[in-house]
């Protein structure tokens, strides 16, 4: 029979657990005071969360997990939730240990110095709070989102995304002016009166991104073509759009075709109107209207067209005051079509030279026997790049769909050796990012037009987005901007979307402190093809846990629900992305055609996801799915 007051555990044991903790604690001790005079730089709203971000990483110096497998196997906390106080939990471990061997605990440092467990967590959300705005209702999540150019004169769709539950506007400077910027501003301030519902606007600075130049243009001509099913039936007709030649207003929703006409002979046609031409293929087609929208038509095709500029229209149309029951013909032409890019198709094996000069790009040139006479070339901007990289180092094209290795370097050219692209090649276009991650790149984090839209920025937004930062002096530049402009209460938003940027985080981290308002974006998709995609999972994993050590809010970033958000239908693995979101302090959606439905369903999947989830922590709500009755009713039927 087992003495009752035999003790389940060895005191041996529990001395060497103490020992270990103990020796921990002492170094993070040391650490802080190390520390303590670099802290007085920093805003006095974030000194006890840096010392809290030290703790961190000191503790994450040494690879602790067979200590964690004690403590859990004794009962106590395995110091996995550890992050947003770290010296208090190692504390209160240490106290339980000594209480388990009658021994008395006296910490290293004075307790007024150490973040309380509720300290930490109330810290993160104060920061939180005066960044993104109040806590949502029904959620504690901010759900963030990117505006499409159709929000600077479409008030009633920034309307529907606020009242849907977007809690941040999103700004990306690197796309459209300012003067549809101001009109997204001014849509949101008026849609915030008429909801009475609060919106903090984000606006990013493009930053020095490297993009592919321009591309030789192809012919003037478009297509557009129906949607069919499997018997080739015509399922979903293309819709074409066209608008005044002299005023050209943009489509308001996807269009498979927009074509420029004379406004005098676009006017007088109505639903049901047809059109008649033959297209560039001289075969007979036909599209008929469906819609008037101010000066502007819609019209539907069930065929396969293209057309280009110049191509003969003649619009059959019945005049209201006329009696005849015969259609009127009216002729007139398409406007100038746009040259339509051609792209370079690249291979594995193939060569691309990347050149300085601005020249447009063009495909490889082969001779009448497939021989190559010249390789693919594009031009790469900004030029800087060719004076920082390495023969050998790696190059990955358009988020990653295309990757090489860099064969030569010169002045003026960059010979590079395609190694990843599709089975079948995959096209490479104009305005595609660039990806070097190995290579030191000496660019600015701060361009010239970054430096021309600040004062906007300055004068509109809550927060300034700081993209491919990579080192503590671009954010000291930035926050001297924002101080020379008076707006130094901006919130500043670190984008983390290189591989310097991730393994600088903390230096990072630690001069953005020196704001009073900071945040950190995970920019997934640059970041995935700076690290590799198989190492994203971990490495969006350890800048949440940074970010919590230093009670910085994270906003979970880049491609979140994209196919809900393009094509009304998310599919399994976006979902369970979207829900995994949850851990951070606001998670971002890019725009799309159903960006609406994207933001109810991001809605539903974080408030479902709270109930069960804290960062790492599982929440243990009640189970609605099961019940104990369900085991004695298997087991009796068991019996029977």
């Amino acid at each position: 029979m087992t003495n009752s007051t035999e003790k389940p555990w060895n005191k041996d044991e529990i001395a060497g657990l103490i020992k270990t903790l103990q020796d921990l604690r002492h170094a993070i001790s040391q650490a802080r005071n190390r520390f303590a005079r670099q802290k007085r730089k920093l805003h006095k709203t974030h000194r006890r969360s840096a010392h809290n971000l030290l703790d961190y990483l000191v503790m994450r110096q040494k690879d602790i997990r067979a200590l964690q497998g004690r403590l859990a196997a004794l009962g106590l906390s395995s110091l996995g939730r550890a992050e947003a106080c770290v010296a208090a939990t190692l504390d209160a471990e240490l106290q339980l240990l000594h209480r388990m061997v009658g021994t008395r605990y006296t910490p290293p440092d004075d307790p007024g110095r150490i973040l309380s467990i509720k300290q930490g967590r109330k810290l993160l959300e104060a920061n939180t709070r005066d960044l993104l705005g109040p806590r949502p209702e029904k959620r504690t999540v901010g759900i963030m989102v990117t505006m499409p150019s159709e929000a600077g004169s479409d008030y009633h769709l920034v309307y529907d995304m606020l009242a849907a539950g977007m809690n941040c506007m999103r700004i990306n400077c690197a796309h459209d002016d300012a003067v549809c910027w101001k009109g997204m501003v001014t849509n949101l301030r008026r849609a915030q009166e008429e909801l009475g519902k609060p919106c903090k606007i984000l606006m990013d600075l493009a930053g020095p991104k490297l993009r592919t130049g321009a591309l030789q243009p192809g012919p003037e001509v478009l297509k557009w073509r129906p949607g069919r099913d499997d018997s080739g039936n015509v399922v979903k007709p293309a819709r074409i759009w066209l608008t005044p030649q002299e005023a050209i207003q943009p489509a308001p929703t996807p269009a498979d075709a927009c074509l420029p006409v004379e406004g005098a002979w676009l006017t007088p046609l109505q639903p049901g109107d047809r059109i008649a031409f033959y297209d560039a293929r001289q075969s007979k087609r036909t599209m008929t209207i469906v819609e008037a929208l101010g000066d502007s038509r819609w019209a539907e095709s069930k065929q396969t067209t293209y057309v280009e500029t110049g191509t003969e229209l003649i619009a059959h149309t019945r005049h209201p005051e006329e009696e005849s029951e015969f259609p009127m013909e009216r002729k007139a032409c398409i406007g100038p079509i746009p040259p339509q890019e051609k792209p370079i198709l690249l291979r594995r094996g193939d060569g691309l030279v990347l050149t300085r000069e601005a020249i447009p790009g063009q495909p490889a040139v082969y001779d009448g026997e497939g021989a190559l006479i010249s390789p693919a070339r594009i031009p790469c901007v900004p030029a800087e790049i060719f004076d920082s990289v390495q023969r050998g180092e790696p190059i990955w094209l358009d988020d990653g769909k295309i990757g090489g290795i860099l064969r030569d370097v010169g002045p003026d050219q960059i010979q590079v050796e395609i190694l990843h692209a599709g089975p079948l090649g995959t096209k490479l276009r104009a305005d595609k990012g660039i990806n070097l991650p190995e290579s030191r790149l000496g660019l600015d984090s701060l361009t010239p037009e970054d430096l021309d839209n600040l004062p906007f920025v300055a004068q509109h937004a809550d927060m300034v987005g700081m993209s491919f930062v990579q080192h503590p002096s671009a954010i000291q530049e930035l926050q001297s901007h924002l101080d020379a402009l008076g707006a130094s209460h901006l919130g500043i938003i670190l984008k983390v979307e290189t591989r310097r940027a991730f393994v600088a985080l903390p230096s990072l981290l630690l001069t953005a402190m020196r704001s009073e308002h900071v945040g950190v974006m995970i920019a997934r998709g640059d970041l995935a093809v700076e690290c590799g995609f198989e190492r994203l999972a971990e490495v969006q994993e350890e800048i949440l846990w940074l970010c919590e050590a230093a009670h910085v809010p994270a906003i979970w970033a880049t491609q979140v629900l994209e196919t809900l958000a393009q094509t009304g239908m998310a599919s399994r693995a976006e979902i369970t992305d979207a829900a995994m979101g949850e851990r951070a302090e606001c998670v971002m959606l890019n725009k799309g055609p159903h960006i609406v439905a994207a933001i109810h369903a991001l809605d539903g999947i974080i408030r479902r996801m709270e109930a069960h989830q804290s960062k790492k922590r599982s929440l243990l709500r009640k189970l609605r799915s099961w019940k104990p009755t369900a085991l004695t009713n298997a087991a009796a039927c068991e019996k029977t």
